[in-house]
């Protein structure tokens, strides 16, 4: 089905994210896959294109604009051209931490987000605990005040950027409350105290690095502090909002890109003197996945432009990430059966896209965790 959320600013920039993606990841991007990392130039690179200028104010570097559709563009051009997993960290700088350093001091705005916008400053987010995932209420890395400074103790794991970040957005308890208890302080590059662990090895998303990181004693100036104290929990919450709808963004060209390959697979593979593509249930199969792929790709425009009107509900972009992400894992599954045994070889995109996407249901909160805050907003009981 054609899409409409696109103008020509967005075909141009489209074009240009594919010319530097082609450029400057796809030729390196198996030894990055090796690596475990990305090197900081690529941050950089995506800086001098302005992926991290949107939704920020031109005084700082920014693009003056915002436009969740650019951030899109990134995502979709990178799976299409099969190095998502190497513009993951970029995409989780524009897409999730960017938007609380937009909202800080001005103090705050001036001292980082010009780095941020250029890529010269890497960013990450770090929530999840050893024993907490999912429940906010149970974080309990500790920031206690101690004059000008706060003072951080605890632990963080399954943090993206983890190894590369030079700003970490980190989520600490400052109080007793479970949810009132929480602030989010930035810990720097070069912070006493703050250490980062090994670098983790996972099933996919090999290029993309993922990190534990501690904190002992960490001294962070009060000044780091966003928002105020206590405010740690509202802040995490009203940006889940842009963080699932930027999976679902993925999810849904993931998908695209998966059965597109599948599509030219089962054209030119024989069996019994024909296309496989011949055959009556793979020709069913492929159109029960398009038809699906189609829908998603709609309902998911549908939230990018309800975002950009500042409209979209929290309810309607969980309902967004779990069907997409879902959706994707059933394609994936599907698009590596009809590619044989060569789609269970590493060295083959289908392969490691499916193995890519099996995260895609448990970040970002859980496909329980979706269906549960659904179905507290319709006050069943």
């Amino acid at each position: 089905m054609r899409r409409v959320i696109f103008d020509q600013d967005h075909d141009d920039y489209r074009q240009a994210i594919t010319e530097c993606l082609t450029r400057v990841v796809v030729p390196h991007h198996e030894q990055w896959e090796r690596d475990g990392i990305v090197p900081r130039s690529l941050f950089g690179d995506l800086g001098e294109l302005g992926v991290f200028g949107f939704g920020v104010p031109e005084e700082y570097g920014g693009a003056g604009i915002s436009d969740f559709r650019y951030n899109m563009i990134l995502m979709e051009q990178a799976h299409r051209l099969g190095v998502a997993p190497a513009v993951l960290g970029p995409a989780l700088q524009a897409d999730i931490c960017l938007p609380y350093f937009v909202t800080g001091t001005p103090e705050q705005r001036a001292r980082w987000l010009p780095g941020i916008v250029a890529g010269t400053s890497i960013t990450a987010v770090a929530m999840t605990e050893p024993g907490t995932g999912s429940d906010l209420s149970g974080i309990a890395t500790k920031a206690v005040r101690d004059g000008d400074h706060y003072v951080l103790d605890g632990s963080k794991t399954f943090i993206t950027n983890g190894i590369n970040a030079d700003l970490v957005i980190v989520a600490v308890r400052t109080g007793g409350h479970a949810h009132r208890g929480l602030s989010l302080i930035v810990v720097e590059r070069g912070t006493p105290g703050f250490e980062r662990g090994r670098k983790l090895a996972k099933v996919g998303l090999h290029a993309q690095d993922t990190a534990e990181l501690s904190f002992a004693g960490a001294r962070v100036p009060a000044a780091n502090l966003l928002g105020g104290e206590g405010s740690g929990f509202t802040q995490l919450t009203a940006n889940l909002t842009q963080e699932r709808l930027s999976v679902a963004v993925g999810a849904v060209a993931a998908a695209a890109t998966a059965l597109d390959r599948t599509i030219d697979h089962v054209r030119t593979r024989t069996a019994f003197g024909a296309p496989i593509g011949a055959l009556q249930h793979i020709r069913f199969q492929i159109a029960e996945l398009a038809t699906e792929i189609d829908i998603a790709q709609q309902y998911v425009d549908r939230c990018v432009t309800e975002h950009n009107q500042g409209v979209l509900g929290p309810v309607d972009a969980a309902k967004a990430k779990w069907w997409t992400t879902e959706m994707q894992w059933r394609v994936l599954d599907a698009c590596v059966q009809l590619h044989g045994g060569m789609g269970y070889m590493t060295e083959h995109p289908i392969a490691r896209a499916w193995a890519d996407a099996r995260v895609q249901r448990i970040y970002a909160g859980t496909t329980e965790i979706m269906k549960d805050l659904i179905g507290r907003s319709m006050k069943l009981g």
